[in-house]
This record gives C-alpha cells, sequence and structure tokens, in this order.
C-alpha cells in the first residue's frame, strides 16, 4: 500500500510536487532534489505534514 505526499521547497516553501511514498517508509521525512520553478534553481524538496 501507498500514500500519497506533498513535496514543498526548502527555500521558499513552495508545494510544487506531488509523489507516492510506501507505507513501510512512513516514519521518515522524504527528501529529493527537484526543480523549483518559484526559484528558477534546483533545491531539496522534503515532505510536508
Amino acid at each position: 500500500m501507498s500514500k500519497k505526499v506533498v513535496l514543498a521547497c526548502s527555500n521558499c516553501g513552495a508545494r510544487n510536487y506531488t509523489t507516492m511514498k510506501s507505507e513501510k517508509q512512513s516514519n521518515v521525512r522524504l527528501e529529493i532534489n527537484k526543480f523549483c520553478k518559484v526559484c528558477n534553481i534546483h533545491t531539496i524538496h522534503r515532505e510536508t505534514k
């Protein structure tokens, strides 16, 4: 079973991306390097609550 999570930019806080995450990893926050359209650079995007 997987769950839908929202990723937010670590610099500006814009919520740009959604992704799926397995239930087994639910205790660890997801961090992915993605392109932010607001900042116009690649930044770390973290899972929000």
